[in-house]
């Protein structure tokens, strides 16, 4: 037989999608409620046992291959102390939690950078806790994603990023949570100059960054927004001129096609229409 994967029961991902909300809701200057969830669910917990066994395999890259099998191996034996009823309700009662305060079916659509090597290590996990008769292809399949995870080498970080970020956990939590707010406060500087459209733009990319279906949807709103308010600024444009380029102007704004998908210069493009569109009231009065 071959055993499923549930991303619902993935402690690995559940992980992910916590942090990737509590990062989205603080950047909208929302309380999240994932904080506490967090909190409730991943300090001192079964859940919180087996993310450990997480994070020894997704903090281990670029190793030998003898010393990944070691790990893997070792991960996979200790995973038999945790208490498998309990993990179970925790699992239960988390899920049950994040359903009072977020769409499940949205949150889960994030798309997560290690999924396929993430599903393996649950799928693994259930393999070597399970009595029933698992298909071999499946446990060897697994295995040699993990390896290949553990062996490869990351070529997306560099020197410089690690040691900023090693530099920065290793400060005292006075000083990380005033560096924070520094950079809070130059983020906000930043992007004070934008109007309410485009903060409400800004907002919609960072909550929906990898939610893609809802990110078109609502690229495709805002552009017939844009279109339809522009049509009317056209229409009180007395300069001939002025009137003929923005004419040209709205033929170049399209949406986006249904192979595309919605990337940081699309953002780019609809605060530009929204300032081009400030502009034009303003003179219009």
């Amino acid at each position: 037989m071959y055993i499923k994967h549930s991303k619902y029961k993935n402690t690995g991902i559940l992980f992910e999608l916590l942090v990737r909300r509590i990062t989205a809701d603080t950047l909208s200057g929302v309380d999240s409620p994932a904080v506490n969830i967090l909190k409730k669910y991943f300090a001192n917990t079964e859940i919180g046992k087996e993310y450990k066994l997480y994070e020894a395999i997704f903090k281990s890259n670029n190793i030998s291959e003898s010393k990944a099998t070691i790990i893997l191996t070792t991960v996979l034996e200790s995973s038999k102390k945790l208490n498998k009823s309990k993990l179970r309700k925790e699992k239960y009662n988390l899920i049950k939690e994040l359903k009072e305060y977020y769409n499940l079916e949205e949150l889960f659509k994030t798309k997560l950078s290690k999924y396929k090597e993430l599903a393996s290590f649950y799928t693994l996990l259930e393999i070597h806790n399970s009595q029933d008769n698992i298909n071999p292809n499946q446990i060897i399949d697994n295995k040699v994603t993990l390896l290949e995870y553990l062996v490869s080498k990351d070529i997306s970080k560099d020197g410089v990023k690690d040691d900023i970020l090693e530099e920065f956990k290793s400060y005292d939590k006075d000083l990380r949570i005033l560096t924070y707010r520094i950079l809070l406060e130059k983020f906000n500087d930043k992007y004070s100059s934008l109007n309410n459209r485009q903060k409400y733009i800004l907002k919609e990319f960072i909550n929906s960054i990898d939610s893609t279906p809802h990110l078109k949807e609502f690229y495709s709103s805002e552009i017939k927004y844009i279109k339809e308010t522009l049509n009317k600024e056209i229409s009180k444009t007395k300069d001939e001129t002025t009137k003929i380029k923005l004419q040209e102007v709205f033929k170049l704004i399209k949406d986006l096609d249904k192979k595309t998908i919605s990337k940081s210069n699309n953002l780019v493009d609809l605060l530009q229409y929204h300032s081009l569109l400030e502009e034009l009231t303003k003179v219009n009065g």
